[in-house]
């Protein structure tokens, strides 16, 4: 009994039943990691570009600042335009 218990091709069997059983599962969970996998990569794709974006952003504050210079100006002229044709 303990020979046949310990034979090698009764091993092979028992490893391929084993096998048999938890490969389905395991490809369940392979497939649900590659699912996560492509959900994280779109997740991190969008992350570094709100990133970028806000950088950006944060570099673009020196042509605000310009604009806003240039639209006091324009206000400033049209003011003293206006001023000047009401005095005529």
């Amino acid at each position: 009994m303990y020979v046949l218990a310990n034979e090698p091709s009764v091993a092979l069997y028992r490893l391929q039943e084993h096998v048999r059983r938890s490969l389905p599962e395991l490809v369940q969970h392979k497939t649900d990691m590659q699912n996560w996998e492509e959900q994280s990569q779109g997740a991190i794709y969008t992350v570094e570009y709100a990133c970028s974006a806000v950088k950006s952003m944060t570099n673009s504050s020196f042509y605000f600042k310009n604009i806003d210079g240039l639209l006091r100006q324009a206000i400033s002229w049209k003011e003293q335009s206006a001023n000047s044709q009401g005095r005529r």
